[in-house]
């Protein structure tokens, strides 16, 4: 096995406890020892780029490079974006008429530098509130904007029961999910995977040197592609099955856990 000279992290269950929004401090001490081991340190997230204070607030922590939107972003340690791909143009037209025959749904259409809400919806409200999930509510505006302004990300409010109709009536898309309350909409060709391969030729570093570490069902797809595949112990089996190692969960410091068992850092 090759060296490995990278790592690629997850936000949400997997750097961040989903409770408290907040690392555990061996997380922390395990991203410093790393650093100093020489190791570039990635985040790979479903956020957006302007959803990013957040995380610097929570993580007192310079990273070296950004994957967001699920792959679809690709920015450097300053947030500059050297790699964008957005939803195909000829997906569009059908999601919009899709919107239109499911007025249930919920979307959030992501920009680069702002997003917005197609509409409110009660019972999404209630959906989110019974997960204790935060509703959406971003400013509201008519998705016909999505014809003239590139869009990298959905999230879509919906049963995963929704996800296969969705896709087939919406080609060039794909749902990935960590939650069943929204799927993350994304170019069917896209992933945490691809933004991961962006990054890494970035640096001049292959696959096989990088590990990834992962949670949600929008984790799979890097878990499976990078040289080490790490799943959190709070993962669902799915996710598990798709890594090469189940750590400890988030909260019982899975990432110091992982890091000492592959000899990334001192035990």
């Amino acid at each position: 096995m090759q060296p490995i000279r990278a790592a690629f992290f997850d936000i949400d269950g997997t750097l961040l406890h989903f409770e408290s929004h907040r690392a555990a401090p061996s997380t922390l001490r395990a991203l410093e020892q790393m650093r100093a081991a020489g190791m570039l340190l990635f985040i790979a997230s479903g956020r957006a780029p302007l959803m990013l204070d957040a995380l610097r607030d929570a993580l007192a922590f310079r990273f070296d490079g950004y994957v967001l939107t699920n792959g679809q972003c690709c920015t450097d340690a300053d947030l500059v974006p050297f790699y964008n791909q957005a939803l195909p143009a000829a997906s569009i037209p059908l999601l919009l008429d899709w919107l239109e025959r499911h007025p249930e749904v919920v979307c959030t259409f992501f920009e680069e530098a702002s997003f917005y809400d197609n509409r409110r919806s009660a019972q999404v409200d209630a959906v989110c509130a019974a997960h204790r999930l935060k509703p959406p509510r971003h400013p509201i505006q008519d998705p016909v904007r999505a014809l003239t302004h590139p869009t990298y990300q959905l999230n879509a409010y919906m049963p995963p029961e929704m996800d296969a109709p969705f896709a087939a009536a919406v080609p060039g898309v794909k749902a990935v999910r960590w939650n069943p309350v929204f799927a993350d909409i994304i170019p069917a060709d896209g992933g945490k995977a691809e933004g991961m391969a962006r990054m890494l030729a970035r640096f001049g570093l292959r696959m096989d040197q990088c590990i990834a570490f992962g949670d949600g069902g929008n984790d799979m797809g890097m878990l499976r592609a990078a040289g080490i595949g790490v799943a959190m112990g709070n993962a669902a089996p799915a996710v598990q099955a798709a890594a090469d190692y189940v750590t400890a969960p988030v909260e019982e410091g899975g990432i110091w856990q992982a890091a000492v068992h592959f000899g990334l850092i001192p035990g």
